[in-house]
């Protein structure tokens, strides 16, 4: 179905079959994003626990500086998104161009700095020797791919707001088929290790980059970039640092939070840090769906709500809710059996040890998981209407005094180990659900935000 029917679909069509269209896409590609993470995951585990330890412990810093830019991406679909429901082309066409060239600007600045300040970085996170040589190597040349990255996410924003969630999923699925066959082969077959992962994922992510680079500058787009015409306008900077920077402070604090966990998670030794990772990672399997559901949910109430279609976009949301808690819940619970999870997580490593903890991480993890389709949807409403405040004072929330709290009781109260990182995170997602519920009706959604 193509974006024109897409949209006619959102403002006026069944709700049921919009979310559906919208969200495969989005699944299918998420999807590949997680099986590339976790054959990564896989084949770093073939290399050792110290380097499957390094990458994991690592990893919060580079999604934190990806998050603060998710922000500007954010803040495109969902302007984009408004103007097309409103009828004014010219002004979503402008904010695009404009979107691109902040989104460049910030990526091109802030993956030098990270780059430099990596080795001190790994140091503040605990690790030394052989962990130290790793994390650092792969950090260096990972954290260079996000300009490339940032090409590909602007598109696929632009896209999704139109409507359009396939070619996003094409160009995505590309990168990610190309990483899942370099990765092994830069890693094994010419022996370069740690190195070889991040020099895969550069070299991956450079394609689908320049692909989307040269398709938005297509003369048919709608939607396209004129960079040589480009003239900053200080009320569209504007809406897009009130709609943006919400949710790239939300979004960067909340991977901050990830960053200072594994640094709880590596006090209990590389073991630990290696399960945590393997948890998280198949974990993300399970959510799929729901991430999706919850960018449909922004792309529908974007869309309408600039229609002034309120009660439409209300309809909406609470039908991808109800679909997601129950494939959730469902799921989640076939999952949580412990001799599923163990088989699950026994595939991405030999370690009796790393397998057993992972496997109790991840029963944990999947038992509670319909809680993310609250959050999730409940999020996408609150990110369409453009009111990215709320989104981010309850990620704040969620790491720095849900997760925190339980953590610190957990383990200094209650005396469990390192499963108090278990309970913490399954307690503040359920309890961040439960704030944006409150949000929710409260009403804060239908205020008017830009």
């Amino acid at each position: 179905m193509n974006k024109k029917n897409n949209q006619e679909l959102i403002l006026n069509g069944n709700l049921v079959k919009a979310i559906i269209a919208l969200t495969i896409p989005v699944v299918i590609n998420s999807f590949l994003q997680t099986m590339y993470n976790l054959t990564d995951t896989y084949w770093m585990g073939r290399l050792g626990t110290n380097e499957l330890a390094a990458v994991n412990l690592v990893s919060p810093v580079y999604s934190m500086v990806v998050s603060f830019g998710s922000g500007l991406t954010i803040a495109g679909s969902v302007l984009v998104a408004q103007y097309i429901g409103a009828k004014q082309i010219k002004e979503a066409n402008s904010m695009a161009n404009q979107i691109f060239a902040c989104a460049m600007i910030f990526a091109v600045i802030c993956a030098g700095i990270t780059c430099i300040f990596t080795p001190q970085i790994v140091s503040w996170l605990g690790a030394d020797g052989e962990i130290h040589e790793y994390a650092t190597l792969y950090m260096q040349w990972m954290i260079l791919a996000v300009p490339f990255l940032f090409a590909v996410n602007i598109y696929s924003a632009l896209h999704q707001a139109q409507g359009d969630t396939v070619k996003p999923m094409l160009f995505n699925s590309l990168g990610l088929l190309l990483n899942m066959a370099l990765a092994p082969f830069f890693m094994f077959v010419l022996g370069w290790g740690v190195l070889g992962a991040a020099v895969a994922g550069l070299a991956a992510k450079s394609v689908p980059a320049t692909a989307t680079f040269i398709a938005l500058h297509g003369k048919k787009q709608d939607i396209r970039l004129q960079l040589m015409k480009l003239k900053f306008e200080k009320d569209k900077i504007k809406k897009i640092v009130t709609i943006g920077l919400p949710t790239a402070i939300g979004g960067s604090t909340m991977q901050l939070g990830f960053l200072l966990m594994s640094k709880n998670v590596f006090s209990f030794g590389s073991q630990a840090m290696a399960a945590y990772g393997i948890g998280n990672k198949v974990n993300g399997l399970i959510t799929l769906p729901s991430n999706g559901i919850g960018s449909a949910v922004a792309t529908v109430v974007g869309q309408n709500i600039g229609a002034k279609q309120y009660e439409r976009a209300e309809e909406g949301y609470k039908i991808s809710r109800r679909i997601s808690v129950v494939f959730l819940f469902v799921s989640g619970f076939i999952l949580s059996r412990m001799p599923i999870s163990t088989a699950i997580v026994g595939v991405f490593s030999k370690d009796a040890t790393v397998v057993a903890l992972a496997a109790d991480f991840l029963s944990v993890l999947a038992l509670y998981c319909w809680t993310n389709g609250i959050y999730n949807t409940t999020a996408g409403l609150f990110q369409g209407s453009a009111h990215t405040e709320v989104v981010m004072a309850v990620d704040m929330i969620r790491l720095w005094v849900f997760r925190f709290a339980t953590f610190y009781i957990c383990q200094n109260f209650l005396n469990m180990g390192v499963r108090s990182v278990w309970y913490s995170v399954v307690v503040s997602n359920g309890l961040s659900a439960v704030l944006l519920l409150i949000a929710y009706h409260r009403k804060i959604w239908k205020k008017k935000r830009i």
